[in-house]
């Protein structure tokens, strides 16, 4: 059993603080993502869990056994960095023996657990060789080699993956996710990177300036983001925001963009209807929005609008649309037989099933 626990956590240096009340429980067997932009806490929060920094408040559990005043050593954890931290004078294998040796397995353990891991990561043919002679994803699973042969309760990962090119990312994330379904451990793993967090975690914890935004699947995540913030960073490419006006007409609730207008469902009508004479931050993601030539509109809530086309970006099985209504500008991911070119002006259609709407005050989403 690998349950990680962590209450009120806190870190700060001097007057500053870092890390801010972190409340978040971490079951056993569980692939959990930090994430959030740089300076957000992540990195700091991982390295409270492995005691390497000391908390300034609060309580870390590992198996229900309080950590706070436990040596790293003992905390039984392995680590993996951002910059591998081989050792460049070693062999592949001395480099996955060592802390082993340093614990004092015998030969034989340290010969079968090294060739084991080897095996799970396919770098049997590469023992004999120094760090030097390796590539950066040859390195990577050198490093994540070395934290699996000492068979830890759980592992830290801190952006192990940042120093790749796109396609070993994302050959490397793929991987990783394989090599947590084998082991069954406990895994956390720090990354800004958005893309990597929905594809890898089982659960996602989203961070801003030190505070915990919202924990969640990716797909719950996705669609039912809690605030701007969470609804702005999940999704690539982003969500698009818009302020739109919001105006009773009738028995319905109008939002006014200034070019166009959308007439809300009458289910949304309960939740926004406080709203009428103010200002709300409408979000729509890039493929809630479509062509109007390539969208049938047959039992569909939805609002339509004309807008410039900016800029096209061909993707081969996508297209991005950059657009420009005169007031806001959006993108639009659509169809890749779409003939959209640069200047033209379209008629779009915004799906409404897939808005949300925050307070722009708050940020926090009303639907």
């Amino acid at each position: 059993m690998a349950r990680i626990l962590l209450k009120n956590v806190w870190k700060r240096y001097g007057n500053l603080d870092i890390v801010k009340g972190f409340d978040l429980e971490i079951q056993d067997k569980e692939f959990c993502i930090l994430v959030g932009p740089s300076g957000c806490g992540k990195t700091t929060t991982l390295r409270m869990i492995a005691g390497l920094e000391e908390i300034s408040d609060g309580e870390i559990f590992i198996d229900d056994v309080k950590v706070n005043d436990i040596p790293p050593k003992n905390r039984d954890i392995a680590m993996v960095f951002q910059s591998y931290a081989l050792y460049p004078h070693m062999t592949v294998y001395d480099n996955m023996a060592f802390g082993l040796k340093l614990r004092g397995y015998s030969k034989r353990e340290i010969d079968q657990r090294v060739k084991e891991a080897s095996e799970i990561l396919s770098i049997e043919h590469l023992l004999e060789r120094r760090p030097k002679q390796l590539s950066g994803g040859q390195r990577q699973r050198v490093a994540v080699g070395r934290a699996i042969v000492r068979k830890p309760k759980v592992f830290l990962f801190d952006e192990p993956l940042s120093n790749l090119d796109a396609k070993l990312r994302v050959q490397m994330r793929a991987e990783l996710k394989k090599l947590h379904e084998r082991l069954q451990s406990t895994m956390i793993y720090v990354t800004h990177d958005q893309t990597e967090a929905m594809t890898m975690g089982d659960k996602i914890c989203v961070m801003k300036d030190g505070l915990i935004q919202q924990v969640a699947g990716p797909i719950e995540l996705y669609d039912k983001p809690a605030n701007r913030f969470v609804a702005g960073f999940i999704g690539s490419p982003p969500m698009n925001f818009l302020e739109v006006d919001v105006l009773e007409k009738g028995e319905n609730i109008v939002l006014n963009e200034g070019t166009f207008e959308i007439t809300l469902p009458k289910s949304y009508k309960e939740s926004v209807v406080k709203y009428v004479g103010q200002k709300l931050c409408l979000g729509i993601r890039p493929e809630g929005i479509y062509d109007k030539l390539f969208f049938n509109l047959a039992n569909k809530d939805v609002a339509s609008f004309s807008a410039t086309v900016d800029v096209v970006e061909p993707l081969g099985s996508e297209i991005y649309l950059h657009l420009n209504t005169g007031k806001n500008t959006l993108i639009a991911k659509v169809d890749a037989h779409n003939q959209a070119r640069s200047n033209q002006v379209i008629e779009l259609i915004l799906n409404l099933s897939t808005i949300q709407l925050f307070d722009l005050s708050t940020g926090q989403t009303i639907i």
